[in-house]
């Protein structure tokens, strides 16, 4: 284990935080709030140990799989914890496990949240709570890959152990370079986003805030709305968004080099379309009555499918309420998730799709026992390696949700509220049901069933095997 290289990253991190950390305390200074000063301090703290640590650089700068997993998971904890110190210094949560159950929500772009009242925050706090949305969507050790060119046998490995998905591909042949489009196609979507919203005459701090949120697929808010107060023509830009967020990021580098014919014939974008479409359908034929007119209805179902399947977790309106069938499609939703290499959530089209052939393979085995059938996406064979880890991450994903479901079963809620509750962190959706509903909140659960989803949402964002391998004892043994 490169011990060196993993506290390195980790003190890249907390001068990147701190840097990061300048934007609420600008937005401070401009409306004159005290609040301001916890920042500066937290800033403080993370130059007095991140300055040192990365001034001595590690002579051996090789990486590999080990090393990237616990750098990830150690890194985001880092991002974490002292993410929350602003929450507590300012008195907006006192409480360390709320402040920290919040910041992680935020990180990893869950957008569950335990405030009941967020209008009364001041904006500075306001706008940290959706940036980190903005931060966490690409992924902070993404970014330094952008800026810190790293060696070793699996120069890959940093990015896979961070970038949601079965299996990561580089765009261009320095992983380095890759991690600039990337980020250069967030940067792009998100100005774009900002702009539309100003051309509706949102105010700039709403803009801001609501495009962080959209683009990290989060979905902290600014009103105590969400997003129910905006607009139907702001609403509809969300939804567009929120939608394009969730696409796989290799689409718009096809788009950008003109491989048009690639771009459009991505499988995985047209399973998530069509499960888009087929889902805002029925839902609209189901909560027709409920609204003035099917155009309502079917503006609402867009929105909130949207902001479902991205793991963004909006709404326009109290889902809760809708009819059960309805309700049923949106949790199953939760579990599909956007595509790989996006910003959002959930076990991933791509998996599903995976699992769905694999079926299939075994059905047409069960029939012609000595046929030879490959795994095809986009005409391509999946690779055993991937099928495996696929139907890996399923079972330990099952088994993560059945034991967190048990462990907060000990604050005696309901069945739907608990199962929910799970369903939205570990997918990193946000709002639930019944209790967790949209117009929730989880100030309900104590403090041990909100350590338990706080785990959930980092194990969901990180899919899951970066922080189980803090916990597996080979990590740390040497080879």
């Amino acid at each position: 284990m490169n011990y060196s290289i993993i506290v390195y990253i980790v003190g890249m991190i907390l001068n990147l935080e701190a840097a990061l950390m300048l934007l609420p305390s600008i937005t401070a200074l401009i409306y004159g709030e005290k609040a301001g000063f916890s920042f500066l301090a937290v800033i403080l703290f993370c130059l007095v140990f991140g300055i040192p640590i990365a001034l001595h650089k590690p002579k051996k700068k090789a990486f590999y799989a080990r090393e990237s997993f616990v750098a990830v998971a150690l890194s985001w904890i880092t991002l974490s914890i002292v993410g929350a110190a602003p929450f507590v210094l300012t008195g907006s949560i006192p409480n360390p496990v709320n402040a920290l159950f919040e910041t992680v929500s935020g990180f990893t772009t869950t957008g569950a949240s335990i405030l009941t009242d967020v209008e009364v925050l001041p904006k500075c706090v306001l706008l940290w709570r959706s940036f980190t949305h903005w931060i966490g969507g690409m992924g902070v050790l993404v970014f330094v890959l952008a800026i810190l060119p790293l060696t070793g046998g699996y120069h890959m490995a940093l990015m896979k152990a961070e970038s949601p998905g079965p299996s990561v591909s580089r765009m261009l042949p320095k992983v380095q370079s890759t991690a600039k489009i990337l980020y250069a196609i967030y940067i792009g979507l998100t100005l774009i986003q900002i702009a539309l919203m100003l051309l509706t005459r949102m105010p700039l701090f709403d803009a801001l805030c609501i495009s962080f949120g959209t683009a990290g697929t989060g979905g902290f808010g600014v009103l105590n709305s969400s997003c129910g107060d905006y607009t139907m023509l702001q609403q509809g830009i969300i939804t567009v968004f929120m939608i394009l967020f969730g696409v796989n990021f290799n689409v718009y580098f096809f788009l950008i080099m003109k491989k048009f014919g690639q771009a459009f014939h991505t499988e995985e974008v047209r399973y998530y379309l069509g499960i888009i479409a087929v889902a805002v359908i029925t839902i609209t034929i189901n909560i027709s009555h409920m609204f003035g007119n099917v155009f309502q209805a079917f503006h609402h179902a867009a929105f909130q499918v949207g902001s479902i399947i991205t793991t963004t977790g909006y709404s326009t309106v109290d889902f809760d309420q809708w009819p059960m069938f309805s309700k049923t499609i949106l949790l199953m939703l939760m579990f599909i998730g956007a595509c790989a290499g996006s910003t959002g959530g959930g076990i991933k089209v791509s998996r599903i799709m995976i699992l769905i052939k694999s079926v299939g393979k075994e059905l047409l085995l069960f029939l012609h026992p000595n046929a030879v059938k490959k795994i095809k996406i986009d005409g391509k064979p999946v690779a055993h390696e991937v099928v495996r880890s696929t139907n890996i991450f399923i079972v330990v994903y099952v088994v993560i949700f059945a034991f967190s479901t048990l462990i907060i079963s000990v604050d005696n809620f309901d069945y739907t509220t608990n199962f929910s509750a799970v369903a939205a962190t570990l997918n990193n959706i946000g709002p639930g049901l019944d209790l967790v509903g949209p117009a929730q909140n989880y100030s309900l659960f104590s403090s041990l069933p909100k350590l338990v989803l706080t785990f959930d949402m980092l194990a969901g964002r990180l899919e899951i095997f970066p922080l189980l391998m803090l916990f597996y004892p080979r990590t740390w043994r040497k080879l």
